[in-house]
Parts: C-alpha cells; sequence; structure tokens
C-alpha cells in the first residue's frame, strides 16, 4: 500500500469522527500524515508541523494496525510503534484505527 491511499483512506476516517481538540501527526517510513483538530472539524495534511502528539511508525506496521494482525500495545513494546508527546490524544487512535 503506498502513502497515498493510506492517506485518502486515513483522511475519509479522519473526517468522519468529532474533532479530536488537538494536533495529532503520523510519521510513516519518514512521510507526514498532520491531523489538526483542535478547530471545529478534523483537517489531514502532509505538512510536518508541531503536535501535540507525534505517532512514529513503519507503513507495514500502520497496515497491520489497521488490518487488526497486531495490537497497539504490543506494538508499542516491540519497538514499531514510538508515541511522543500527549498520551492522551495517541488514545483516540482508536476511533482511527
Amino acid at each position: 500500500m503506498e502513502i497515498d491511499q493510506i492517506r485518502s483512506e486515513l483522511a475519509e476516517r479522519v473526517s468522519a469522527i468529532d474533532p479530536i481538540g488537538k494536533r495529532l501527526k503520523f510519521v510513516l517510513d519518514g512521510d507526514v500524515m498532520l491531523i489538526d483538530g483542535s478547530g471545529e472539524m478534523n483537517v489531514m495534511s502532509d505538512q510536518d508541523e508541531e503536535a501535540d502528539c507525534t505517532v512514529t511508525m513503519s507503513k507495514d506496521t500502520y497496515i497491520k494496525l489497521q488490518q487488526k494482525k497486531i495490537k497497539p500495545m504490543i506494538a508499542t513494546l516491540t519497538g514499531k510503534l514510538k508515541v511522543k508527546g500527549d498520551l492522551s490524544v495517541a488514545q483516540k487512535l482508536k476511533k482511527l484505527m
């Protein structure tokens, strides 16, 4: 799966949920996806800007999380998923997965 397809699918999910109230950044193999939920709706972009929470992983790990082939806690404990910043924002990821 290419980053454009991942972005498209995530943008669809992001627009379907209530604003997350903060800024969340995904970094997948160096590619950035920023979700700005600080306004009236969640807006997604590819801007590499400051975020309240940054989640870093490989595209492969992201796909496995989406397909429920790996649990977020296991991915974190094995170092495949790294979270930096406000963990409460990361907990809102359940709505996106």
